[in-house]
């Protein structure tokens, strides 16, 4: 199967090779002192040479360093969903995006809890660099997304991407996570674009393309972070588009935004698993012929699950009510939570730039416009 090898994760049988090559790294002396802060080096040294598999990787080292992650910057993390999910079973979890590595990992800590298959999750070239990034990603089953290519090599790239999570999905009941988009949600918009989809469209054999969308088992995940780690560090790029300016990032920006986003405070965070969609792929394949709208079609039932199952937080209220001068939803928080969340703005925000404040602002109320509008419809 050497196809997939520019993007696949390690096998296992190359896994302690991984290991090897990288267990002297500062950043895996810094990440495993992080985890195991009471344990002398050569503890944690001895046991990573001793380990053959990802999944004894994630379980013995990955997964404490989530809880870790949990214990120092969260309050903790509560789920919904996933007592419909079936053991043994491959899913292609299709979520909302805000965090680079958090979504991913808390998803597959929590599927591991419940005792489910863990997934092979995406990841942009973007991010892994750095060859230790690289080889950590693939010892964690990531695999890798190539960005910012030309239109031809794209299409290419695409192709191969499908047939992987077909592969993954069919063949090796691996679960899957993508994001509904590329890149993080910046301004508090969760919507699935259509790229994505039309990408993994592209693995499939059926006549009906809904038909492969059921095989594949697609279950919408909608991951709800109380305060945003990253919320500050969003800001340039857009305030850069509220310019018409083009954005162009700093040189190591996407690796400081990777770690504020770990140890960045977060308070509550929800993770809720929709349902596998089924009869509303049939209604999809039975109201459009056409495969793009039948694409659009599916792009909504996605965004329609993640939003009618977003948790939303006092955070997202108040921002509502500061940015509509209005006290709507003064229930649904206290009066210490908004002096919080104002103290907060008035660090990490500029209050003399409006543009600044209002993205800020919008990017914890659009959850709040989004479910209000989803409700009005159905």
């Amino acid at each position: 199967m050497q196809k997939f090898d520019a993007i696949r994760p390690f096998y296992d049988a190359e896994i302690n090779e991984g290991i090897r090559s990288s267990i002297n790294h500062p950043m895996m002396k810094a990440l495993m002192n992080f985890t195991f802060p009471e344990m002398p080096d050569e503890v944690w040294k001895e046991q990573l040479l001793k380990t053959h598999s990802i999944r004894d990787f994630q379980c013995n080292f990955i997964y404490q360093s989530v809880q870790r992650v949990l214990a120092k910057s969260s309050d903790g993390l509560t789920t919904s969903g996933f007592e419909k999910l079936e053991k043994n079973t491959a899913y292609l979890f299709i979520s909302n995006h805000r965090d680079i590595i958090l979504d991913t990992s808390l998803l597959n800590a929590s599927l591991f809890t419940h005792g489910l298959v863990m997934t092979a999750s995406a990841i942009g070239d973007n991010l892994v660099k750095k060859s230790f990034l690289l080889t950590l990603s693939k010892l964690n089953r990531n695999f890798i997304v190539q960005r910012g290519l030309p239109p031809r090599e794209l299409l290419q790239s695409s192709k191969l991407m499908s047939e992987y999570i077909g592969q993954l999905l069919l063949r090796e009941n691996r679960s899957v996570w993508i994001a509904q988009r590329e890149g993080r949600t910046k301004d508090g918009n969760d919507a699935t674009h259509p790229g994505v989809l039309k990408m993994l469209a592209m693995g499939s054999d059926e006549e009906n393309l809904m038909d492969y969308f059921k095989k594949i088992k697609v279950v919408p995940v909608s991951i709800s972070y109380e305060y945003d780690p990253t919320d500050a560090l969003k800001m340039p790029q857009l305030m850069a588009e509220a310019n018409n300016e083009v954005y162009i990032k700093e040189k190591n920006e996407d690796f400081m935004t990777l770690l504020s986003g770990i140890m960045g405070q977060k308070k509550r965070i929800h993770i809720h698993i929709g349902d596998v969609l089924d009869k509303e792929l049939d209604v999809i394949a039975a109201e459009n012929d056409n495969a793009n709208k039948q694409i659009q079609a599916l792009a909504q039932a996605i965004d329609d699950s993640i939003l009618s199952s977003y948790k939303l937080w006092p955070t997202n209220y108040i921002a509502y009510d500061i940015l509509h001068k209005t006290n709507q939803f003064a229930d649904f928080y206290t009066e210490n939570e908004k002096q919080l969340f104002e103290r907060r703005l008035e660090i990490k925000i500029d209050q003399n730039n409006p543009v600044a404040l209002e993205g800020f602002l919008n990017m914890y109320a659009n959850p709040v416009v989004n479910k209000l509008r989803y409700q009005n419809a159905h």
